[in-house]
């Protein structure tokens, strides 16, 4: 399979014309059609309806889609990482984080970035979600990373990352440690922790109030360190999301009925120019298979 070929595959699939698909891979139409048909033949199957006057996807090409989309957007990632490293370009890569967003989620991609670049530095800032609006309006962060942001900026890019629930997160020796599923009614008597600093807070303590549970009297809380040791000291409990990483002293579990999810995304500035390592880590982050730690 050549990276040419699966351009020509995305260009037919966003445009459903094989004509316009052509000029806008600046190619002949019946090159762009050997090179398809010779992706078709090894990958078994038609990817297209050839009907007029617009090409439609197959079941197989609806099916290959996301995954030639994720292998050509990884290519060009890794070709931009391969040009700046070639070039000696090298510099900081500023990125963006609300409070709630765990780092961890990040690590993978930022030691792929870093064995690449011999001089490269990283700069993150904390904030949040409108704190980190403005540090993309202002070019102090070049992306950003967050559950939500409310800001109705015009020039602000938005791709969804990952969909996840948000768990009851309680101490080992807790009543409820060993429960496969809580039911509201459990909750009903315990202390809660409000994690004050997330986007999603206000929404979380909504759901819980309007099926009985005790919301209002809930300690609040400004950091997920404080948040977790406090749940260690069995002072209460509280709901986090699937990624947060917790120490094996804590237990989480799901409450039944909860309507309580979050979208983790990255944002970027439309129409501003990005440095090659801004570039590289938002197609990374992109083309990157979430599934897993997403549960």
């Amino acid at each position: 399979m050549e990276m040419h070929q699966v351009r020509y595959f995305l260009a037919v699939a966003q445009l459903l014309n094989f004509t316009r698909a052509a000029e806008e891979c600046n190619v002949t139409q019946p090159s762009l059609t050997r090179a398809i048909k010779q992706l078709e033949a090894e990958l078994g199957g038609d990817l297209f309806r050839r009907e007029r006057p617009a090409a439609q996807l197959t079941e197989l090409g609806q099916r290959m889609h996301p995954l030639l989309k994720q292998c050509y957007e990884a290519a060009a990632g890794a070709r931009s990482l391969a040009s700046s490293f070639k070039s000696g370009e090298v510099g900081a890569l500023r990125i963006a984080l609300t409070h709630a967003i765990d780092l961890s989620l990040l690590i993978p991609h930022l030691n792929q970035i870093r064995r690449q670049f011999n001089r490269l530095e990283f700069r993150f800032l904390r904030g949040t979600s409108r704190e980190v609006a403005e540090y993309l309006k202002k070019g102090e962060a070049e992306l950003g990373i967050a559950a939500e942001i409310d800001e109705a900026w015009e020039r602000l890019d938005v791709w969804p990352l990952f969909t996840e629930n948000f768990e009851l997160v309680v101490g080992k020796g807790h009543r409820l440690a060993g429960h496969r599923n809580i039911e509201f009614d459990d909750l009903r008597s315990e202390q809660l922790l409000s994690r004050t600093y997330c986007e999603h807070a206000k929404r979380i303590s909504a759901s819980l109030r309007e099926r009985g549970v005790d919301v209002d009297h809930s300690h609040e809380i400004s950091s997920e360190r404080d948040l977790i040791e406090l749940v260690e000291a069995d002072i209460g409990v509280a709901m986090m999301p699937h990624t947060s990483p917790v120490p094996e002293s804590l237990k989480r579990t799901a409450v039944a009925g909860l309507d309580a999810r979050r979208t983790v995304n990255l944002y970027g500035v439309a129409g501003r120019q990005r440095t090659a390592v801004a570039n590289a880590v938002m197609r990374m982050l992109r083309a990157a298979d979430w599934r897993e730690i997403a549960g």
